[in-house]
């Protein structure tokens, strides 16, 4: 498939590479709309962002653009696959890697003459792939001193993170590139991400002034799921000592700070540790005296908290703001302005107070909307903001179309170029969110759809269903799901959630799900990583569960006897579902490969372990295909019926089965995807399952695996597949 987008992209080339627009994409990490002075809000006056603003002056902002997952890598993977994260495989930050194999945007436009660069954040753990040029910051990356991770390997560079992304990003417009090809820079900034460590020349800005809080800090989370109260991102409550606070020492008030350390500070030379304590000192010491005195309230407390939170968030914001003009600047003095769109966006938005939080991840307003503002010369009308709802996956159809070239058909994401061109205002009634957990903060996974007007959210763990009126609730404090009066709105969304989870193929089969809790597992998926980094491609895959792990104890002697002189794989895992192997496949499974063949049969425990509806299963199913045939396009693909379970024909779990193969037929293409049914060999001619054949009427004994090896053998030789 890549190398046909590729051979797609070239076709397009000579139509429009004389005036093929740079693309600059410059990114932060969680910025509110709030702490960009352009959206208006309450921090306009008192921490404005001028060059930021200048591209929305010059071009347009857009009020309602959000993001598919509210957390820094899953965005991430959401804007340059164009897909929702769970299929792009990059579900949380927990314990996923990015799947490097898939297509991307900086792929594309790199295959089509494009020079693609990466500076600054990455956090998608794998290397990057698709960029010509990459220095990254590891993980998070840190504000002071911080190290850089490039092809030629790891270096700390002194000094401030954002002014170093910043001298980067120059050096690589001026020196790094061709000037007689168009170019994609990707200048993505770890600021205002946590732990908020201003730059020295700003820290004392805000100096003897109080700034705004929002009405909403004390929310107490009435009339909404009892899931907000459980979350643990609360600004009264889950700040740390000297991470988020910045005090020195033991943490003397541990009822009231959690105990994580400033890392920052430890990293910065003497210097620039006196210049920060300069600042920082006199104020902690005034705090922690009334602390000991007991003068102060909670809430007194809580407001000194958000005091010093909010005036470091936004001192970080001021130093992202000038790395914007600065770049601004060198785009007017190169000439490079005129044919350059100029993107400022963020992973997410942030919550700044509101709700009593910090942090993102909810389906809220605040974390969920995300800063897009463009500026395009002679493209998009100066000043504009339009109407149009838009989401992170509709970035790369966007700037392909932009650039001239084919979007993939698999990108869920739908290009605004139209919009960006003053043609159309609209482009979807609703938008679909999936936050899928973490460990960190305790957010309750959901997901939802919005509209212009209202938005519903889903709590699986509790079933609730929470329903928000936008315009009359715009802050969001009370949920009207219950409420008679909206009983034909609460109909209409979840209309629109299931159409939205159906056009996505979203269901808990189709989302990749892992195992870690299980030790076996674990050490089993480890394995077959190391397995396939030490023996490299295989001929054969053998990809399922218990059935085909089945290979390596009871078919062990069909197997070696059969396939001994093809070099095999065997990914079969006990108990897994669609879902598991499909974790498997985004995390180190694949990675690369190009097998010959792969023999694929999973499904029976969807239907055995929750009794999944078939067209669930089946999607799951449809997923494992296409990523295969996505990332390995000559692979032939043999999809083995599901196998028959259960001593009756009559059984529902056969019946489930049976069903599932019935929608998995048209899968069949005879060109990349074959059937094998063993159904003839191992039922008999009534239908009934033997013991003889399945002692358990689910596995396989030592004679049915020598009939599957024969089967699978013959399919092979049909296919032209030898070792």
């Amino acid at each position: 498939m890549l190398r046909t987008l590729f051979a797609c992209c070239l076709v397009v080339l000579p139509l429009a590479a004389a005036d093929r627009p740079n693309i600059l994409f410059l990114f932060s990490d969680d910025h509110a709309l709030a702490a960009i002075s352009a959206y208006g809000g309450r921090y306009a006056d008192v921490a404005p962002t001028p060059n930021i603003d200048r591209i929305s002056k010059e071009g347009a902002l857009f009020r309602r653009s959000f993001c598919a997952n509210s957390i820094c890598g899953p965005s991430r993977a959401c804007i340059i696959s164009g897909k929702h994260s769970h299929k792009n495989g990059y579900l949380s930050n927990d314990f996923d890697t990015f799947d490097g194999n898939q297509v991307t945007l900086p792929k594309l436009l790199q295959g089509a003459g494009y020079q693609t660069a990466l500076i600054g954040k990455w956090h998608l753990i794998s290397e990057p792939q698709g960029f010509d040029h990459w220095n990254i910051l590891p993980g998070q990356g840190n504000y002071y001193n911080p190290q850089f991770i490039s092809a030629q390997g790891t270096k700390r560079h002194e000094g401030y993170c954002t002014d170093l992304i910043t001298d980067f990003s120059l050096e690589w417009l001026k020196k790094g590139r061709d000037p007689k090809k168009p170019f994609l820079l990707m200048c993505q900034h770890k600021a205002p991400h946590r732990n908020w460590a201003p730059a020295l020349r700003h820290i004392d800005g805000y100096k003897g002034k109080t700034l705004p809080q929002p009405e909403t800090l004390f929310d107490n989370y009435d009339h909404r799921s009892n899931s907000l109260k459980l979350q643990q991102m609360s600004v009264a409550k889950d700040f740390s000592w000297g991470h988020d606070m910045k005090f020195h020492g033991k943490n003397e008030f541990p009822a009231h700070f959690t105990a994580l350390s400033n890392n920052e500070y430890e990293r910065m030379n003497d210097q620039q540790k006196k210049a920060w304590d300069a600042v920082y000192e006199p104020e902690n010491r005034e705090f922690l005296e009334q602390m000991r005195a007991g003068k102060l309230t909670e809430k007194q407390i809580t407001e000194w908290k958000f005091q010093r939170y909010i005036k470091d968030y936004l001192l970080t914001v001021k130093a992202v703001d000038e790395s914007v003009g600065r770049i601004l600047e060198y785009l007017e003095t190169s000439g490079l302005a005129k044919n350059t769109i100029v993107i400022y966006s963020a992973d997410q938005g942030f919550y700044l107070g509101e709700h009593g939080w910090y942090d993102k991840r909810w389906m809220f307003e605040e974390s969920l909307a995300m800063p897009f503002i463009v500026r395009w010369p002679g493209v998009v009308k100066a000043g504009s903001k339009p109407e149009s709802m838009i989401q992170n996956i509709d970035y790369a159809p966007t700037l392909l179309e932009a650039a001239g070239l084919p979007v993939p058909a698999d990108m869920q994401g739908k290009s605004f170029l139209p919009v960006l061109q003053g043609k159309k205002d609209e482009t979807v009634d609703s938008i679909y969110y999936a936050y899928y957990g973490e460990n960190t903060h305790r957010v309750a996974q959901h997901d939802g759809v919005r509209t212009s007007t209202h938005k519903l959210m889903h709590f699986p763990a509790s079933k609730e269903w929470q329903l928000f009126d936008l315009i009359k609730d715009p802050q969001e404090m009370k949920s009207v799901h219950d409420d008679p009066e909206y009983a034909s709105v609460l109909a209409f969304m979840k209309q629109e959630y299931a159409k939205k989870r159906a056009e996505y193929e979203v269901n808990d089969a189709a989302v990749p799900k892992d195992r870690l809790k299980e030790e076996w597992w674990v050490k089993r998926h480890r394995e077959k990583v190391q397995q396939l980094k030490k023996q490299g491609n295989p001929d054969l895959v053998f990809l399922g569960d218990s059935i085909t792990q089945g290979w390596e104890a009871a078919g062990k002697p069909a197997f070696d006897a059969t396939f001994g002189s093809y070099q095999t794989l065997n990914l079969g895992f006990s108990g897994d579902r669609t879902q598991h192997v499909l974790w498997r496949l985004f995390n180190g499974e694949w990675n690369g490969l190009k097998p010959k063949a792969v023999n694929l049969l999973i499904g029976t425990n969807n239907t055995g372990h929750v009794k999944q509806n078939p067209a669930e299963t089946a999607m799951g199913i449809k997923l494992i295909i296409d990523f295969i045939r996505d990332r390995s396009p000559e692979t032939k693909i043999i999809l083995n019926d599901v196998f028959p379970r259960s001593a009756s024909k009559d059984d529902e779990m056969r019946k489930l089965n049976d069903e599932v193969n019935r929608l998995c037929a048209s899968y069949v293409d005879n060109q990349r995807v074959f059937r094998l049914d063993m159904s003839p060999d191992f039922l008999q001619p009534d239908g009934t399952l033997s013991k003889d054949v399945m002692p358990d009427l689910l596995h396989l004994n030592a004679a049915s695996y020598e009939k599957w090896a024969k089967a699978v053998a013959a399919k092979l030789k049909e296919l032209g597949v030898q070792p």
